[in-house]
Order: structure tokens, then sequence, then C-alpha cells
């Protein structure tokens, strides 16, 4: 425990906007705030210190953290009489200290590097910040990887284990590789042995995090390592493995067979395509083809009979015409996808797309992605009617936000699993605990059933 007397006593209330790399600096930065002698609170109003923690993929973002941060001035006086806002990640990395021009109440800002900065910049706010200067760290060069730092998991039973950082794709619509920089990979032992104290920590499910984690290695060892970190940690003892994101143009064929072969790799792969259109996906630098990415689909459900896939699409991608449009429905029910994150496409400035003219009509484009929701949303039905009437796993995660009765999990295919409480148990006694669960009624986006056999 290293003490800030600065900091000691002092709440904090941490939101986050975005991906689960995000999640992860979330839980680092709780930590380091907790090993400060500061004390997390939920509701935001009781909060000293105000951490957002924030996504820049797209402009909803944004807005989301200037309503949201702005509004803090309309709340009460907080516990030690002053608010210290504190922006992190992507957007805090993208605009450094002009924030302050659009969230006037603003703090602290430090980029996606600096997290190990944030207990100094905040004791800077409290002692010097009166004259309404903003506290700055964006600096990337020369610092190592935030795992090295506290952490307050949310779940006891899971942890976000980064392996690597950056992207150097430069896909022509995204921001992430001008705001987390290169890819930069972690040292592959390191990796496992911390999989290893996550083991001994009581964690039963970890997910292995990077921007694209396909190419794990290809920086710091010059040849693509993935496959055998996935046969690594699935050593370790740790019952449950996922990972996100990966790029379908390093999905190698060791990968897939790792998956097929390590056990406790989950059969469960969010793999994004963006468009089922080649025309559109040269023009997004996606470096594969319409027809190069069903093939790889193809090769993984052989390989992993059941697996759920899903994806990422993007409608309104500029110059995308209707025929290109047809041929992502086309693509989507080839595949036969799980479920989709579907997004109608986000300007970001300072990346190629954004300069390219468009004049399809707002309302077509709309049109199309409502056309698009509906046929996953029929997809999704479809693939969870497989699991009715079979007993599924759910690793579970606590009760329902609409009813405290009902209990929370997610299956080895990441489906959402609902299950009564048993009566003469208690919720909390079961989360954590592997449950079996004999599926009775199939929906879009949960399964529901009983509970069978004991926790586990």
């Amino acid at each position: 425990m290293s003490y800030v007397p600065q900091l000691v006593g002092k709440t904090y209330h941490v939101r986050t906007f975005g991906c689960q790399m995000n999640l992860h600096d979330s839980e680092r930065v709780s930590g380091l705030l907790d090993d400060c002698g500061c004390v997390q609170v939920s509701d935001v109003s009781e909060a000293d210190i105000v951490v957002f923690m924030t996504c820049s993929v797209r402009e909803k973002a944004d807005t989301h953290l200037y309503g949201e941060a702005s509004n803090l001035v309309r709340l009460p006086k907080p516990p030690c009489g002053r608010r210290i806002v504190a922006i992190g990640g992507c957007i805090a990395q993208r605009d450094g200290e002009t924030l302050k021009k659009k969230i006037p109440n603003v703090d602290v800002v430090f980029g996606t590097s600096a997290l190990a900065s944030v207990p100094q910049l905040l004791v800077d706010a409290f002692e010097d910040g009166d004259d309404g200067e903003v506290f700055v760290d964006t600096v990337e060069e020369g610092r190592g990887f935030s795992t090295e730092l506290p952490s307050h998991r949310e779940q006891q039973f899971h942890a976000w284990v980064p392996i690597m950082t950056g992207c150097n794709n430069f896909c022509t619509y995204c921001i992430v590789p001008y705001v987390r920089g290169r890819e930069k990979s972690r040292v592959f032992e390191r990796i496992v042995d911390e999989c290893r104290r996550l083991v001994d920590d009581g964690v039963r499910e970890v997910t292995l995090l990077g921007q694209n984690v396909n190419s794990y290695g290809k920086d710091l060892y010059g040849e693509l390592r993935f496959a055998e970190l996935l046969r690594a940690v699935g050593e370790t003892g740790v019952e449950r493995i996922r990972f996100t994101s990966s790029n379908p143009k390093d999905l190698s064929p060791e990968i897939i067979n790792a998956m097929a072969e390590v056990s406790n790799v989950m059969p469960h792969l969010h793999l994004a395509v963006q468009s089922g259109s080649s025309r559109v996906l040269k023009a997004m630098n996606r470096s594969y083809t319409r027809e190069q990415y069903i093939d790889l689909a193809k090769r993984i459900k052989t390989a992993v009979p059941g697996i759920a896939l899903t994806t990422d699409i993007i409608v309104g991608f500029p110059g995308e015409t209707e025929e290109d449009f047809e041929q992502t429905l086309s693509l989507v029910r080839e595949v036969g996808f799980s479920s989709a994150y579907t997004f109608i496409y986000s300007k970001r400035p300072g990346t190629p797309a954004a300069k390219i003219e468009d004049d399809t009509p707002r309302e077509v484009i709309q049109e199309r992605f409502d056309r698009l929701a509906r046929l996953v949303e029929d997809l999704a039905h479809e693939a969870n009617q497989v699991d009715l009437n079979t007993t599924v796993t759910s690793l579970v995660e606590g009760t329902s936000k609409r009813d405290s009765s009902v209990l929370v999990g997610h299956s080895p295919k990441n489906q959402t699993v609902l299950f009564d409480l048993p009566e003469g148990k208690r919720a909390e006694d079961l989360v954590g605990k592997m449950c079996d669960v004999q599926v009775e009624v199939a929906k879009t986006w949960y399964l529901r059933g009983k509970l069978v056999g004991e926790p586990r």
C-alpha cells in the first residue's frame, strides 16, 4: 500500500466508455487510487474525483463524454469540498489540453500510456488547480505496460489480460492507430506468469486483449506467436480463455488449430468483417476480400464445430452503394453469424475516410441499417435455438438488474444465460460459480432455464 497523503480519504468514481481495453485500464486506475488511500463510491455525486475513461471510435462517445462531464457542475459539492474531473483514454490522448475548450471543468487529462501518472496529476490539481489550470500527460514514448500497476477488478473470477497495445493496420475509418500508437507486444513469459498468478488468486476466466491479438509477437520476436501463447495460457489451469480483437487478415491456420485443440479456449470468436463488399473492404484498407473472409469463416467452423462466430459491421461507409450493401447482407446470411454489432459509419477527423465525399441520404443509410439489424436478429434467434433443451454451463456473474431473484452468466459461446435463484440459495454464494443450466427458453439475446446439479 503506497498512501498519498493528499489523496487519502478522497472518494472516487470511474465511468468507462468503449472497448475492453478501457475496462482494463479503468480497473488499473481504480487500483492506483485504492493504493493511494482513496475510497470508491458508486454514486458520482458523492465523488471528490470523477474519472472518465474514454473512447474515440465513434462520435457518440465524444457526445456522451461532453454531456456527462459538463453536467457534473450541477451536482452538490463533494465531501472534500472540491471535485476534480479527470479524463483518460483515447479522447484524452487525441485532444490533450484542448479538451479544456470543450469541457471547461476538466482538471486532469491523461493519455493511454500515462495511467501511472494519475496520482501525481490529481495531487497537482488539488494543490494548484484553483486558477482553472489543466494538468496533462499524454506522453507515449518510453512508457511501460499498465499491467505492472495495481488492479481493482470488478469481478474476482474474471480478469482482462492485455498482451499488446496499438495497431499497425490503419483502416481508413479508424482513429485507433493514431491514439493507441503502433503495435507493442508484452513479453511472452510475463503474460503467462500473470495468468498463473490470476489462477492462484481465484480467477476462472481470462480475456486476452489487444487491438489485433492475432499479430502478437511480430514486433518483439520477429514472428507471430499468438497460437503459441494460447497454448501456454491453456496450460496455466485457467478454466476459460477468451480473446479480442481479431483481424481476419492475421488469423492463421496455427491460431485456428490452437482454438480447436486447447480445450479451455472458448468456442466463440469475434471476427470483425465490417463489410461484405470487396470494393468497400479495399476502400477501408481491410486487406482481405469478401471471398477470403467467407473461406476463413468456413475453415473456423470446420475446425471448431458449433463455434459462435460474431462480428462488427459498418453501414454507410462513404461511397457504399445499394449493391455493396446487398453484398453485406448476402455475406451475413452465408456465414451465419450468431450475433453482430452493427454501426452507422461515424466520420473521425484525421482519418483518410473522413476526406471522402458522400452524398448518400441519411434516410437511405438508416433504412439499410434497419434491414441489417432485422437480419442479425433473425440469425441470432436461429443460432440460440441450437441450445434449446440442452444443458449449458454458465459462469455466474450476478443477478439481473430487473429481478434480483434471477441469476445472470455467460455460456462458453458467450450467450447470456438466465436462471432462477434456487430456493435456499443466496445469490452471492453463486457468483463466480460454474452452473449447469437446462435451457427451457431460447430467445434472440439470451437463454433461460433451470439449474441442474450442484454449482462448482
